[in-house]
């Protein structure tokens, strides 16, 4: 064996399978290095030791069940049947016990390699690995399914020991696992790293992090932390090896949409309309941040159609313009110019009719008017009778200094026409929050108000203690 296979032995490469680049990431941090390819062989062997150390610590307590077998619980998950957990193992002496497990560690000797390529990079592998070693497939249905007298997939050992490696990198319940991964290097490096240190935590003391309010929330916390650009989208990837439960989500984030909650979350200009955002995503049961991290992962349209509905909950209660209508504005209007890719030709004709719509609520005395234009947006056929009644008589009568119609038939189009791709019913809701943001430029507050005002419950205006904390950024 040539002194330069050995040395490749001892040098993480980067591949193409999102898990073992976690691991690589998180074992180059154990290594004190901030990328992969930064590990020296002399960082490399540090960091597997380490690794070991603790998976020989973690063996010792022998019981899941125990104040101290965090890790020992989370290795299941990792590595079932392993040195470290296996029943027949644990019996042992602790020499024993320990020997197995720096056995399992150490690289087969060179004469026993099968003249194969890794897999997963193409380098000389090292062996045969299995279940014992890396996830391997998504359902129980798949579990042990290798070919007879094939131990699994031929890998170098770098890959296998960033395997070893991933459960550093991860958000870890003692159950299912959690990776966040992304193909921007920067952001996956500065994630991973964060994770390790704070695992670093739970290794020492033994035990588990907190239980998490939502899976998707991980992927916001880090985005929340990150100060840099974005320049990939983000994968969430819910996972466990576990041999009575082997499962594998993947959940994803586009890069526009995960770059404007970075943002949206981060910079203090928007931090008053986030906190509008997670107010309109929260629940009697939940904090808004899950709802918020539930609606970007499953169905990112749910975010401005969850804003207009709960702008129109504020309005039905109290035929007030909700004083954080123009902060919600302002975010649903970037994101559907950002994420949703709107053309700002259609934004700017539901907003000119917003303004018209505005101008003509705004000399109502009364805020029944504004409930009353509010209820309108359920029907369409009322919707076009009401807009269709005040556009002749906007005609026959123009305000001062207004030159444009109150409905153009562009607007009409975006607004009702239900036979091409346009979702009309989407615009309907744009249309509704603009007009309150027109309003609440406007100033307009009807005579009744302080009588309507009564109405509003002194909760709509709170944020959950959960998200507080994720505005402010102390979670």
């Amino acid at each position: 064996m040539s002194v330069t296979s050995l040395q490749e032995q001892r040098r993480l490469v980067l591949t193409a399978h999102p898990l073992q680049r976690v691991g690589a990431y998180a074992l180059a941090d154990l290594a004190g290095a901030e990328r992969p390819e930064d590990v020296t062989p002399e960082g490399f062997d540090a960091a597997v030791t380490r690794m070991t150390s603790d998976a020989i610590d973690a063996a010792m307590v022998r019981d899941t069940k125990h104040p101290d077998g965090f890790w020992l619980k989370v290795s299941l998950s990792f590595f079932p049947g392993s040195k470290m957990n296996h029943n027949a193992q644990l019996k042992k002496s602790s020499d024993e016990l320990e020997a197995g497990i720096k056995e399992w560690r150490t690289p087969p000797d060179p004469s026993s390699w099968p003249g194969v390529r890794c897999v997963l990079c193409g380098r000389a592998a090292v062996g045969f690995y299995g279940k014992v070693d890396i996830p391997l497939a998504e359902s129980h249905v798949y579990r042990n399914t290798t070919p007879r007298r094939h131990t699994g997939l031929a890998l170098c050992w770098p890959c296998v020991c960033s395997f070893y490696a991933l459960p550093y990198g991860c958000q870890l319940t003692g159950g299912l696992s959690i990776a966040l991964h992304s193909w921007d290097e920067r952001f996956l490096a500065h994630t991973v790293a964060r994770q390790v240190r704070r695992n670093h935590q739970h290794i020492t003391l033994g035990k588990p992090t907190k239980s998490l309010p939502g899976r998707e929330v991980v992927a916001l916390r880090a985005l929340r932390r990150y100060e840099q650009r974005l320049t990939a989208g983000v994968e969430l990837l819910v996972f466990s090896n576990n041999n009575k439960g082997q499962t594998l989500q993947i959940h994803s984030l586009e890069q526009p949409l995960a770059e404007w909650l970075r943002k949206t979350a981060q910079r203090s200009a928007l931090r008053p309309g986030f906190a509008a955002l997670l107010r309109a995503h929260a629940t009697d049961k939940s904090p808004g941040i899950v709802g918020l991290a539930r609606n970007a992962f499953r169905d990112p349209q749910q975010i401005p159609a969850t804003c207009a509905r709960y702008l129109a909950g504020r309005v039905d209660r109290s035929g007030l313009v909700p004083g954080d209508a123009t902060d919600l504005a302002t975010l649903c209007f970037s994101f559907v110019l950002e994420v949703m890719w709107m053309k700002k030709g259609d934004l700017d004709e539901l907003k000119a009719t917003a303004q018209g719509v505005a101008l003509l609520l705004s000399q109502e005395a009364s805020a029944g008017k504004l409930k009353e234009f509010g209820s309108t947006l359920r029907e369409p056929v009322r919707l076009q009778a009401w807009l269709r009644t005040r556009a002749v008589a906007w005609t026959l009568s123009p305000p001062e200094n207004v030159d444009r119609p109150l409905l153009s038939t562009h607007a009409f189009q975006l607004l009702f026409d239900t036979g091409s791709d346009t979702p009309a019913w989407f615009h309907r809701q744009l249309l509704f929050i603009a007009v309150l943001e027109e309003l609440h430029r406007l100033g307009w507050r009807p005579e009744d108000a302080a009588e309507v005002a009564k109405e509003i419950r002194e909760e709509d205006g709170q944020l959950s203690a959960v998200d507080a904390k994720f505005v402010e950024g102390e979670d």
